[in-house]
């Protein structure tokens, strides 16, 4: 068996975790590779919306495993807040949910380090989520970092450690004024919530279960467009948000990779800072913003909002070795005249196809233009169905990119999920 992998071809808020909940009854187990409580996957269905930022998008279906893997970083409060928040929908994860021992948690600690960087950046900040997931993966790379596996092993002599290395950096590195106590208290019932749980070496769970000819969907956070190594650095994330990072935040062999699955939106967003080459500040902009209730599941973040980027987009399936696209959000675009895709840029006046090292405000987007479908995209139920001026616009993708596109969301409910028959 092998492992297919699901993940956001833009800036995230892809609409991953919708995907992942309408593929989940085709595996067995649904895992989590990477990132931390700064992700925010809604999923709504049977009247319900909920919105995931830790636990993996497949836990609604009580057949199902789901993972937390090692690459994921663990905050024990937004974690418990989670947990209690799935109970009252009456489902219990005690014998679904299972946890890597080498998961690194996010501290107290950790937490006013963010803000303490953010702030001491002045006009030069990243547009962190104030999450603390950037100081956890520094301590993890820096090897100071604590894990899950942690938590049955002289716990809070190595807690103790790590915050008071925190606590010097806050005072004689930013000056920074703090309180951590009353978060402190919070963290430590979350742990007690967490130690609940089974905690794995997932590695070796995950690999054992390939064996058994289990299916597994590793689901990614955030997008490619803000992986640490291949994403607009420096406002980018602080994992890898790519395919690879599935290897490395599960424990599994590249020849494991089965289908990659890219997922777009049918046009552009961005929360935070840094370059977006399509980003529109006129009445487009905001009316994608209105119709697409472009506001961040996790911060609230309002999204920049902007025409699909196609460089970006071949950028990112060259980068993933993407098999096959799910374009997202289709209905927002529905009330527009004409609609935009950026398939080139240019750059100190040279036009090129590909994304520069440095990316820039300085980028100009040149466009191709489509005429707008002007059709209610949220009563369609059947590519049949599809205006001509849609597969127009799908068919110019899937021609450019040279993947096929195999679903189309033309709604947020688990229902408004369209997969094209391909030949």
């Amino acid at each position: 068996m092998k492992v297919d992998v699901l993940l956001g071809l833009q800036w995230g808020d892809e609409g991953k975790g919708k995907v992942v909940d309408v593929l989940t009854p085709k595996y067995n187990f649904i895992t989590r590779f990477q990132g931390g409580p700064n992700a925010g996957h809604t999923l709504e269905f049977n009247e319900i919306k909920h919105v995931l930022h830790t636990i993996p998008s497949g836990i609604f279906r009580d057949d199902k495993i789901n993972v937390i893997g090692n690459g994921v970083v663990i905050d024990p409060v937004i974690f418990k807040k989670e947990i209690e928040g799935i109970k009252k929908l009456g489902i219990n994860l005690s014998k679904t949910l299972f946890i890597s021992k080498k998961a690194h948690l996010i501290l107290p600690s950790h937490r006013i380090l963010d803000a303490a960087s953010e702030a001491a950046k002045g006009k030069s900040k990243i547009g962190s989520t104030l999450k603390g997931i950037g100081p956890t993966y520094m301590d993890k790379t820096g090897r100071n970092g604590l894990r899950v596996g942690d938590i049955k092993l002289n716990f809070k002599e190595k807690y103790d450690s790590l915050v008071d290395k925190h606590r010097l950096m806050l005072d004689k590195l930013y000056e920074f004024d703090y309180d951590i106590s009353e978060y402190e208290t919070e963290w430590f019932e979350g742990i007690k919530v967490l130690a609940e749980f089974q905690l794995i070496d997932s590695e070796q769970f995950l690999n054992d279960a390939l064996k058994d000819g289990k299916s597994i969907l590793a689901e990614g956070a955030q997008g490619t467009m803000l992986d640490v190594d291949f994403g607009s650095y420096p406002f980018v994330t602080s994992s890898n948000t790519v395919c690879a990072g599935a290897c490395t935040g599960l424990g599994i062999a590249p020849n494991r990779i089965g289908r990659v699955i890219g997922i777009f939106k049918a046009y552009c967003t961005r929360v935070g800072m840094g370059p977006f080459p399509t980003e529109l500040f006129d009445a487009d902009g905001d009316l994608l913003r209105a119709k697409g209730n472009e506001f961040g599941s996790t911060t609230g973040r309002a999204r920049r909002c902007g025409w699909l980027d196609l460089v970006a987009l071949k950028y990112s399936i060259m980068i993933n070795g993407v098999t096959e696209l799910t374009m997202m959000k289709s209905d927002v675009m529905d009330d527009f005249d004409t609609i935009k895709i950026c398939t080139s840029y240019l750059v100190n006046g040279e036009e090129v196809e590909h994304v520069p090292y440095e990316m820039t405000d300085d980028i100009k987007p040149v466009y191709t233009e489509f005429k707008g479908w002007k059709t209610d995209m949220t009563a369609v139920t059947h590519e049949n169905e599809f205006p001509e001026e849609f597969n127009a616009y799908i068919n110019f993708i899937e021609e450019e990119t040279g993947v096929p596109v195999k679903i189309v969301s033309v709604g947020p409910n688990r229902a408004q999920t369209i997969e094209r028959m391909l030949d």
